[in-house]
């Protein structure tokens, strides 16, 4: 009996020094025990609303920037929304800029405005293997933490994390979906909008590095901008009605995959088809059976954790670096597709509201 007593009352002790020790740490952080008992609750939500109470006024409102590709594409909706959540909870602000069209020189154009501007940290897509490292050593030379999210084609460069999916891997992912769906000898295709573009090569890379030869696989271009991607699934469809399957990397062209397949009826045709995101119209797609899968990437975590980790990384005066993440890799097929059709604020869904 006295053990059993003597084994309970260990246990209390190691709870009431981990406690201890993770007040002593937030309060390192200037954060303080209402925090403290929220955190050690389980109830996340109760514990970043406490973050927001503890620190309001205790640090200045520091100014983020978002460095986008293609700032105006549906995709990054609910990144932009998680960043937005990021900063009420967090008391900080954040612009989003970069380019509309994947221009390399433009973004660069925008992290050196956001340099020159002192900016208090920096989120960027790195779609370029060489073109981004110096104006991320400028920025680290004048103190400014880097991020990088969605894309990360340079892991070498003087970024601190990466917040995104792994690319490769999902292609490798994506071509072994496409092998279940498409015989041996077969003939498909694979639409990407900027070939090269460190965000989606990959994945074209990962999906041929599966498939080799069992398929013969041609990749199209179809382009940055959505109207020109809805052009050219179909052009390419209406010239190529041998082909066994159609299939996209990118946002947009998986959306129009997804509407061409509808339009000419290609799943009662045994064309297979399939891509990445989640867009309204892929869904729709795929509720309605003309499409096979979608993959998604947690978009709203990589506008939401940069915000954080940049956050975070400021207030403990550099001693919490950002943590490289990979928000993961989720098909959505027929199976699952009911919980992605309901309106959900966290995937971009119209006229939804933030629960923060």
């Amino acid at each position: 009996m006295s053990s059993d007593i003597d084994m309970e009352l260990h246990r209390k002790h190691l709870r009431d020094v981990s406690r201890r020790d993770v007040l002593a740490t937030m309060a390192k952080l200037g954060v303080g025990g209402a925090l403290g008992a929220a955190a050690l609750s389980g109830d996340p939500m109760r514990a970043l609303a406490a973050v927001a109470n503890e620190t309001a006024g205790a640090h200045p409102a520091w100014k983020f920037v978002f460095v986008n590709h293609v700032t105006t594409n549906p995709f990054f909706t609910p990144t932009i929304s998680g960043a937005t959540d990021a900063c009420k909870l967090f008391g900080c602000t954040f612009q989003w800029t970069g380019s509309e069209t994947s221009s390399v020189s433009q973004m660069v154009s925008s992290i050196n405005t956001a340099i020159a501007a002192k900016a208090d940290g920096i989120a960027t897509t790195v779609i370029d293997k060489v073109a981004f490292d110096k104006p991320i050593a400028n920025a680290t030379a004048a103190g400014i933490p880097v991020v990088s999210y969605n894309a990360d084609n340079n892991p070498l460069n003087d970024r601190l994390a990466y917040i995104g999916q792994d690319l490769f891997a999902s292609g490798q992912a994506m071509g072994q979906k496409i092998l279940s769906l498409v015989k041996p000898g077969g003939k498909i295709a694979i639409f990407i909008a900027t070939p090269g573009s460190g965000n989606i090569q990959p994945r074209v890379d990962g999906a041929k590095a599966i498939i080799g030869n069992k398929l013969q696989v041609k990749v199209v271009p179809s382009g940055a901008a959505i109207a020109q991607e809805q052009a050219t699934v179909e052009s390419f469809w209406n010239g190529n009605t041998d082909y066994n399957g159609l299939f996209a990397v990118d946002g947009g062209s998986t959306w129009y995959t997804g509407v061409t397949s509808k339009k000419y009826g290609l799943h009662a045709k045994g064309v297979a088809t399939g891509g990445f995101d989640l867009q309204p119209g892929t869904l729709d797609a795929i509720a309605s059976g003309d499409m096979d899968f979608t993959i998604d990437q947690q978009p709203y975590q990589q506008g939401f954790l940069p915000i954080f980790y940049l956050w975070l990384y400021k207030l403990s005066g550099g001693l919490q670096s950002p943590s490289t993440t990979n928000t993961g890799l989720k098909f959505v097929t027929s199976a699952n597709i009911a919980g992605y059709k309901a309106p959900s604020y966290f995937e971009g869904s119209p006229k939804t509201t933030s629960p923060v």
